[in-house]
């Protein structure tokens, strides 16, 4: 897959402007996030890459198809419909999962709050979710939104992913380490 993060920015930035100042930040982050659920899915992405449809025929597809899904949502809006035929019309409706990320970056940064991801070998109990969650709080200053995931490979510990920052305090990276100096 494209990598489409230089190309979505322009597009997450104007969308985000134009929700922030309508005060809809929710609805469009729920509408982009089905629309690049959409695009995502092969059938869809098949169809759409169809040489003999033309970039409205694109738009209206996809505008159709979210429809279904949310037919009171700000796509079936004039400012949707412009943005879908504008993806379409340049050749950008790939890149509508990138948009929905970057929107919802943009979103968490609006709103000083930061999505936090803990990886960890086993499940993790609510007090320690509790700790956890509020000690990056108060290291990044903004509000967590803490999801949790599980990875047996990780043999104990944690790793802790927050924007470009990694915690990694698992013990198949100490015993990595512990390796290298070892061998050196």
């Amino acid at each position: 897959m494209a990598d489409f993060s230089t190309v979505a920015r322009p597009y997450a930035r104007a969308l985000f402007d134009l929700a922030n100042a309508a005060d809809s930040l929710a609805q469009w982050s729920t509408a982009l996030s089905r629309a690049a659920g959409i695009v995502a899915d092969d059938e869809v992405r098949q169809f759409l890459a169809r040489p003999e449809l033309l970039a409205a025929q694109r738009a209206e597809f996809l505008q159709s198809v979210c429809g279904r899904i949310d037919d009171a949502g700000v796509l079936a809006t004039a400012e949707g419909w412009n943005f879908l035929r504008l993806l379409a019309e340049y050749g950008r409706l790939p890149a509508l999962p990138e948009i929905s990320a970057q929107f919802d970056d943009l979103k968490s940064q609006a709103e000083n709050r930061v999505k936090v991801t803990l990886v960890s070998a086993n499940e993790v109990g609510a007090e320690l979710s509790t700790k956890v969650r509020l000690a990056l709080q108060e290291r990044l200053g903004r509000s967590v939104e803490l999801a949790y995931e599980v990875d047996p490979a990780l043999l104990g510990g944690a790793i802790i992913r927050a924007e470009d920052m990694v915690i990694d305090g698992s013990l198949r990276s100490r015993l990595q380490r512990l390796a290298e100096s070892l061998v050196d």
